[in-house]
């Protein structure tokens, strides 16, 4: 059967441009997938995704006017309860039938051609037929549906239609609908919408208005041409991209340092849901809003301006910016005035908000934290502070000694001071970085002001690390009160819920403390953190559940690194306190698990921990050497006597690699003590003194790592 490609376009009002470019995929994906499913569409068919703001639609290829008939195979029941001994259907039979809509009259016949076949405990009657194959016009109507209804709307708006009585539901109000099956028009109705074969193009510079398609493999060609439009998301990003870096080429020209446009993804897309034809233009606006923190200005620009600022080559904010726009008049000079103007009062504001800022100090805003409630159980923003700079000063005081400590309390007190400037009010995207600027106005230290913007990071995976050591104290202790917090009122994350984004500072300090192979045991810092609490009402210590959270959250960020899961598990199930010594632990272990000998010792030491296990009571790890009596024993122990120290040596050096490589001798003397030994003796102080002997081992071949987990 004769195939053509298919087009689909629904024509909306201007949809949400944050939303766009994931509308269009799964616009597509849906339409496609669902008409697969019904055999209208092949698995090689292409499928072409465009959205622009006021469009959806998809161009499928190898598309199917009728889908082929598809063999249907409906198991029955046993011939035994189907058929009497006659051959006759029985009542059953004839019913299962009728509920297949075959009639009594045809029944008869239909039985001799029921297929027989045996399922391993008894012949079972199976009807064949063929299901006729969809239409495209009914398969369509589907598939429209489906994709309709797989876009990701949160919220979805009610609207009248024409007729002034119906109303329907969807993200925006829907004017056009257009389905084409190669030069023809497939009947849908949608939305209130009938389908056809016109669309309408740009606002103000289409070249004819509808727009209309002779087939649909004319559609982003046509639209282009007659409508002013670039169907394509992918296509209308990439051309905004390459007018930035034209723009920003030309702004820079006449002897200029070369500038860049910001770069933003985000705000890339953004810009792309927001015209149909792209058109960059520069503007700019005085130099003297430059004395105003480049953070603040370029945040009013992209948020709500939709601007591209410029940056020299050092990466500093120029008084230029690049607008997108959406018309391409002959004379732009009105449209970037315009924009100059709009852009002007934001930039005013920003300068006012830092210059009243800056009239007081930090430390004069920090009693007002006291006003600000945190959480309702874990009281104000003040006392909050408070403990985030007890936590600090022992963690500093640890790391540094006394200078450490001063400077991580100081900072730790003004960290949350920005919270009440006008600047971050504004722009609560900004908090710490603007702490940072007012601290240096105020002639605080350069590590303490750091500190006060370095305390939120890392803020997201792959993000920078505090740059100094007070930044790292003071991020360390704001995360872990924030953790030990929650978790002392019972505010554990659940499913996907994490509301107060738990996970992300527990991989936060998780980095810190391995990445800056910090000297500080983690459960010492937890212990740290929770004597801070210890004046809060219905407090509760939850040392133990946070621990084990947090080492969860370390095992999957170790296995999205590529580590095996056995490897992690080896390492992560023996709690190490230093997490700075877990890449070097890793390390040992996979070039442990790649000896000769690692098998054998993985397998005896899972074997020795289910002995362990099964004893009553603790085994001390301690041997009498007058009751070792059989020689595998007696070998194993001298083994022990001869590989301890060694392996011992190398990991108090943390050379961890060759502490398990030391491991490697006892193989042998392990083999032959399991296959010589029996270690339930029936004299109580021979079984003690053997199970003496396995924990001295256990002990010995699990410093670096359970290596029972590399056994299969």
């Amino acid at each position: 059967m004769s195939s053509k490609n298919l087009l689909v376009e629904l024509f909306v009002e201007e949809l949400p441009p944050k939303a766009l470019k994931k509308l269009g995929e799964v616009f597509a994906a849906t339409l496609a997938a669902a008409l697969q499913k019904d055999g209208l569409a092949t698995e090689r068919a292409t499928v072409t995704a465009y959205a622009s703001p006021r469009r959806l639609a998809a161009h499928v290829t190898e598309v199917a006017a009728v889908a082929a008939d598809k063999p249907v195979v409906q198991k029955l029941m046993p011939v035994a309860v189907g058929l009497d001994a006659a051959g006759n259907a029985t009542p059953a039979l004839l019913k299962k039938l009728a509920g297949l809509g075959i009639d009594a009259g045809a029944a008869a016949s239909c039985v001799t051609n029921l297929r027989r076949e045996n399922d391993g405990k008894a012949d079972i009657l199976f009807y064949d037929s063929l299901a006729k194959g969809a239409t495209l016009a009914e398969g369509l109507q589907k598939a429209l549906e489906a994709a309709l209804a797989a876009l990701p709307i949160p919220k979805v708006m009610t609207y009248q239609l024409q007729d002034g009585w119906s109303s329907v539901n969807f993200v925006r109000p829907a004017h056009g609908l257009v389905a084409l099956h190669g030069s023809d028009v497939v009947q849908l109705a949608i939305l209130g919408l009938n389908s056809g074969r016109e669309t309408h193009g740009h606002r103000f510079e289409a070249a004819v208005d509808p727009v209309v398609f002779a087939h649909a493999d004319e559609y982003a060609g046509k639209l282009a041409t007659d409508g002013a439009v670039i169907a394509s998301f992918a296509e209308r990003r990439a051309e905004i991209a390459r007018q930035l870096a034209a723009a920003a080429a030309r702004a820079g020209a006449n002897g200029a340092a070369p500038l860049r446009p910001i770069d933003d993804a985000a705000l890339l897309d953004e810009v792309t849901a927001l015209v149909e034809r792209p058109n960059v233009l520069v503007g700019q606006f005085e130099e003297e809003f430059l004395a105003v923190p480049q953070e603040c200005l370029i945040l009013t620009m992209k948020a709500n301006q939709k601007y591209f600022p410029l940056l020299d080559a050092a990466g500093k904010l120029t008084n230029k910016f690049l607008v997108v726009s959406n018309i391409s008049p002959e004379d732009a000079s009105a449209v970037i005035g315009g924009n100059e103007r709009v852009v002007r009062p934001r930039l005013a504001d920003a300068k006012f908000f830092f210059d009243q800022d800056r009239k007081k100090s930090l430390e004069s805003r920090v009693i007002g934290l006291s006003k600000v409630v945190y959480h309702n159980k874990l009281g104000t923003q003040g006392e909050r502070m408070q403990r985030v700079a007890a936590i600090a000063r022992a963690i500093g005081q640890e790391l540094g000694g006394e200078a450490l400590a001063l400077h991580a309390e100081q900072a730790a007190v003004l960290a949350k001071a920005d919270l009440l400037t006008d600047m971050v009010g504004e722009f609560p995207e900004l908090q710490g970085i603007m702490g940072r600027y007012y601290a240096q106005h105020d002639g605080l230290n350069a590590e303490v002001a750091d500190a006060i913007e370095d305390h939120y990071k890392p803020r997201f995976a792959g993000d920078s690390l505090p740059r100094g050591h007070v930044g790292t104290v003071v991020a360390l202790a704001d995360k872990l009160e924030t953790l030990v917090g929650m978790f002392g009122i019972g505010q554990i994350p659940t499913g996907d819920r994490d509301p107060f984004a738990l996970r992300r500072h527990a991989l936060g300090t998780i980095r810190m403390l391995a990445e800056g192979n910090l000297d500080l045991p983690l459960n010492s810092l937890l212990t740290v953190a929770g004597s801070a609490f210890a004046s809060v009402d219905g407090f509760k210590s939850a040392e133990a559940e946070l621990a084990d959270f947090i080492y969860d959250r370390l095992a999957g960020s170790l296995r999205e690194q590529g580590y095996t899961a056995q490897e992690v598990d080896a390492v992560v199930s023996q709690r190490p306190q230093r997490l700075g010594d877990i890449p070097k632990r890793l390390a040992a272990v996979r070039a442990f698990a790649a000896l000769p000998e690692a098998a054998a010792l993985a397998a005896a030491n899972k074997r020795v921990s289910n002995i362990l296990k099964k004893v009553e009571n603790p085994v001390e790890p301690t041997v009498d050497n007058a009751l070792l009596k059989e020689a595998p024993e007696i070998a194993l122990h001298d083994a022990l006597v001869d590989v301890v120290p060694q392996a011992d040596a190398a990991f108090v050096t943390g050379d961890y690699a060759e502490s398990l490589l030391a491991l490697a001798a006892l193989r042998a003397p392990v083999d032959a003590f399991f296959d010589g030994v029996m270690v339930n003796a029936d004299d109580p102080a021979l079984r003690a003194n053997r199970l003496g002997l396995l924990a001295k081992l256990h002990v010995a071949m699990n410093k670096v790592a359970d290596i029972s987990k590399l056994s299969v």
